[in-house]
């Protein structure tokens, strides 16, 4: 017979299961892509406020993805970090905390749908309606998508982990790497049948939403493009577009595959994995994709260079 603890605020958390000679490789690993994923999106973000040519609705609502990338990953990957180099038995976590990783973790995945939404807004009167652009996005309307984007997530996921912490738990084991919903309301003996309708209805409303203005946005500006025989346009265009859909692609592709595997126990190390690498692979190359891309991002970083080989001499 099962022993049970109930309503318990100490929780033991699995975490990864690295074999003894594979610890601190893994951890060095995964330490380069924290501290790679913080200087990059944090340097991203200095870079943006410092520049004024940066100062354009396109970059300030980007801005966004880069604060949500440290947000996520500063929540996760420490916590990871220390599990790894733990004994089992030790790898202990309080009930709150593991709620406000759980609420941080969920509201890093739905974030960066609603803010690649925003973005993709951005590019639509960009490129269907320059002429309008500047009086379209103005500050204010920079400012009510920012708040939008940040607004309806914090009320979906807030309704998501209130609807799990009302539940008595009966158990102490997550079985993941870090907090999230699943993993909270698996510690409950009660019935979770409204949690997961809430759940499956808060991921088919959030990827159609998602998915559908992402596919209507870019078909609108696919037509714009083959009918205009603006050549400027339609390389900017596709430029810009070409990397919003890359980056949007791998969130979805990583989200998808972690919600998939949670079904599936069988694969319980893979899904971890998986968990991981949804924090880790969008964090570290929204920065390298878009610093890249933007001509203004490596215009002022060539100047820094410029004028710091200049100061010596």
């Amino acid at each position: 017979m099962e022993n049970y603890t109930f309503n318990s605020f100490m929780l033991q958390i699995e975490g990864l299961n690295v074999d003894e000679a594979s610890v601190y490789p893994v951890f060095f690993l995964l330490l380069s892509f924290y501290l790679f994923i913080m200087i990059a999106n944090i340097g991203i973000v200095l870079l943006i406020i410092l520049d004024r040519s940066l100062h354009q609705p396109m970059y300030l609502l980007f801005c966004n993805l880069p604060f949500n990338d440290i947000l996520g990953n500063s929540v996760m990957l420490p916590c990871v970090l220390m599990d790894i180099l733990q004994p089992p038995s030790e790898r202990l976590i309080s009930y709150y905390e593991c709620v406000l990783q759980a609420f941080c973790s969920h509201m890093f995945g739905t974030t960066s749908h609603t803010v690649l939404m925003i973005m993709a807004f951005d590019r639509y009167v960009a490129i269907c309606n320059p002429l309008r652009y500047s009086a379209i996005m103005t500050n204010r309307m920079v400012m009510k998508l920012t708040v939008s984007a940040w607004g309806v997530a914090f009320v979906l996921v807030g309704v998501l982990l209130g609807l799990t912490v009302r539940l008595n738990r009966c158990r102490t084991f997550i079985a993941n790497t870090y907090c999230d919903n699943a993993s909270l309301f698996k510690l409950s003996c009660e019935s979770v049948v409204v949690n997961n309708i809430y759940g499956l209805t808060f991921t088919v409303v959030l990827f159609t939403a998602s998915i559908g203005s992402i596919v209507l946005t870019y078909t609108r500006i696919t037509v714009v493009c083959l009918t205009s025989k603006n050549k400027s346009l339609n390389s900017k265009a596709l430029k810009t577009c070409s990397t919003h859909l890359f980056v949007y692609m791998i969130m979805v592709i990583c989200g998808k595959v972690n919600i998939v595997l949670h079904r599936f126990p069988e694969y319980s190390e893979y899904r971890k994995v998986c968990a991981v690498l949804f924090h880790i692979i969008p964090g570290s190359l929204n920065p390298i994709i878009y610093g890249v891309q933007s001509k203004e991002m490596k215009r002022f970083l060539s100047k820094l260079f410029v004028s710091r080989k200049i100061l010596p001499s």
